[in-house]
């Protein structure tokens, strides 16, 4: 009887987004296993995604899935121990001090250069393209660099410092294109290493090291997809790390996902399995961030973009799965995590649930104002 009161307890709160059990339609879930319901009700999006991946449950659309229960914030109807618990830690600890920065490297961004390369672009670039004019995800990713470049006025010579260079798109694209010389930080020995080689010959120096121990000049310095480690115990740090290497007449253009309202900690299936002791940050917490250290000359939001940037990375995933599989490691559980991390995601930014921003900065605001660029 209990187990019947479960179940229809998750039926009332999916009908509310239009999703069924059983059902016939992409969205709707294919259940195989009735300890779901009790699962999920105890520790809410952990025991939905642990689930998911231990094969309890289907649904051929996933990213619709999420579009219609994120959309009808179902998110908020559950509430369990699991999120207390994620919360308390955050408010408790320091969880992305300098002691734990390099845990998301060895995590998430050291598992293979190989998943990485049947997943992304032929740039590498793992964050949001920009599609206004792109036929294709090399072109998005493209763009985007070219974008973020256009946005920090680069000259020739100029110096730039990259925050979380990732496996080098922009300091590659850069140094090849506008002619700068480019420091990239990472906190992920794999990109270090694919960095140096694929940058061999340019001005591009890469290092294995955490913002907090940069301690130079810059003409220009630019983080794209980094801030999201930072987290808001750390923020108004980070700021200032940035305004103390940045030049008086410098440009700071910082992109990261943004969040709709202020949170303390990150999902806890996400921070469990994909990005740990991550945070979305919001707009005022970036503005308390920056308060007396910076003027923000200009704001865009490509939050839309990253829905067809995500979509197009699990495309790539499942159409290169024979290749990701050769190596043993990627099993058909991982397979399966993976799946859900990209089309959670792809969903929660489909009904803007979360965002993507660029914003520029400058140390004293330009004189005459900055001329923006889209």
């Amino acid at each position: 009887m209990a187990a019947e009161k479960f179940q229809q307890k998750i039926e009332d709160i999916l009908s509310c987004a239009d999703v069924a059990i059983n059902g016939s339609r992409p969205w709707d879930m294919k259940i195989y296993n009735d300890r779901l319901y009790p699962r999920v009700l105890a520790e809410g999006s952990l025991g939905l995604g642990d689930s998911y991946v231990e094969n309890w449950w289907e649904c051929e659309r996933l990213d619709e899935f999420f579009r219609r229960v994120l959309g009808a914030r179902l998110d908020t109807k559950i509430k369990c121990w699991k999120n207390m618990t994620c919360f308390l830690k955050a408010r408790a600890t320091n969880r992305q001090r300098l002691s734990r920065s390099f845990q998301v490297g060895e995590q998430h961004y050291d598992i293979g250069n190989d998943l990485y390369q049947n997943m992304l672009d032929r740039r590498m670039a793992y964050s949001c393209g920009y599609w206004p004019n792109a036929k294709n995800l090399d072109e998005a990713q493209e763009a985007k660099l070219d974008l973020c470049c256009k946005k920090l006025r680069l000259e020739p010579n100029m110096k730039v410092l990259d925050i979380g260079c990732g496996w080098g798109s922009f300091a590659k694209f850069a140094a090849e294109k506008y002619d700068v010389k480019v420091t990239g930080i990472t906190v992920s020995k794999e990109q270090k290493n694919f960095c140096i080689k694929s940058c061999k010959g340019l001005p591009v120096d890469v290092r294995l090291q955490d913002y907090r121990e940069i301690n130079e000049k810059f003409d220009r310095i630019i983080s794209i997809g980094m801030f999201e480690h930072v987290g808001y115990k750390n923020y108004r740090t980070y700021m200032e790390v940035v305004r103390r290497c940045l030049k008086q007449n410098g440009l700071f253009l910082l992109h990261t996902m943004g969040n709709n309202k202020t949170v303390y900690h990150c999902d806890p299936w996400f921070d469990k399995y994909i990005f740990p002791n991550g945070m979305i940050p919001s707009i005022a917490q970036i503005e308390e961030s920056i308060r007396d250290l910076f003027v923000m000359e200009d704001w865009q939001n490509l939050g839309a973009d990253y829905d067809k940037t995500l979509m197009a990375w699990y495309e790539n995933f499942e159409k290169n799965w024979g290749n990701i599989s050769e190596n043993p490691k990627y099993d058909n559980r991982f397979r399966r995590m993976w799946r859900y991390y990209l089309l959670s995601l792809a969903g929660s930014f489909r009904v803007r649930q979360i965002q993507v921003w660029q914003i520029i900065f400058s140390p004293n605001g330009l004189i005459g104002g900055y001329n923006y660029t889209r």
